[in-house]
């Protein structure tokens, strides 16, 4: 099987089940270490919902994203400029970047824009071209990812992305979540190697915070937008004592995924 980030060649790491149904084989390209799937036959299955029943942190991601991208596009970009979330779900990351002065759009082929109606990429309101395209968890979902990338990057010249970086050594089927088995919805994992080969592939500066969030800019930047000041480390230690001394309860969001893994399993 050809990787489909360089075209060259890969070697089979495991098959694992999906859906609870369906055996298929995960391949490694040999080259940057990019993940893929066989060619995923059961995405119809998959996507019955848009968004799967296990995303369950998905509105607390997109208010730690809303603080997280504000201040990267008042330093390193022209926030007076206009912006796009491609494949934005139900809008609730436009909403929140627009609540925060961010004039912010929202596209998606597969699901419904709830939350910032009336500021759709095709809505007469839009201003392309844009400064800038956010995709949070996207880049795991897609079949054929050059392509793909490609065509977010026709909405803007700077991209703004996540996706959780392949652990080393790289995980058996059963030792990492990310691999999202029960749902069948990912099928492409990125190492830091591959999304450098796509960078240059596009002629963009690569920047990442080595874990989940990158970006791919056609500037190069006066620092890595993603590194953490004294400050903001003291910002982080400040709001822990807080939590400590307010007697701020632990989130319920890890038990609650468990159990709906085990009702997706039981229905399936």
């Amino acid at each position: 099987m050809e990787s489909k980030i360089t075209g060259g060649a890969t070697s089979h790491l495991f098959n694992a089940t999906i859906l609870s149904k369906h055996t298929i084989g995960f391949f490694q390209c040999q080259e940057t270490g990019f993940i893929q799937t066989e060619k995923p036959h059961w995405l119809s299955e998959a996507y019955a919902d848009a968004i799967t029943k296990l995303d369950l942190g998905l509105v607390q991601r997109n208010i730690e994203l809303s603080e997280t991208v504000a201040p990267i596009l008042n330093k390193f970009f022209n926030p007076s400029a206009a912006f796009l979330d491609y494949a934005g779900g139900y809008g609730l990351f436009t909403r929140l970047m627009r609540n925060r002065g961010f004039d912010f759009y929202h596209t998606d082929k597969f699901c419904a824009n709830i939350f910032a109606e009336g500021h759709d990429l095709s809505s007469e309101n839009t201003k392309p071209p844009f400064e800038l395209v956010t995709a949070f968890e996207v880049f795991e979902h897609l079949e054929n990812p050059m392509a793909d990338i490609d065509e977010i990057l026709q909405h803007a010249p700077n991209l703004l992305f996540s996706t959780v970086i392949v652990p080393s050594p790289v995980p058996a089927a059963n030792e990492w979540w990310y691999y999202s088995l029960e749902t069948g919805q990912h099928i492409a994992f990125y190492t830091i190697s591959s999304l450098e080969f796509i960078a240059k592939k596009h002629n963009k500066f690569f920047y990442s915070n080595g874990k989940n969030l990158h970006l791919f800019s056609e500037k190069e930047l006066r620092s890595n937008p993603f590194k953490k000041t004294a400050t903001d480390i003291c910002i982080k230690l400040l709001n822990s004592v807080i939590k400590k001394l307010s007697g701020k309860r632990n989130s319920l969001l890890d038990a609650d995924i468990q159990q709906a893994k085990q009702l997706l399993k039981n229905n399936s």
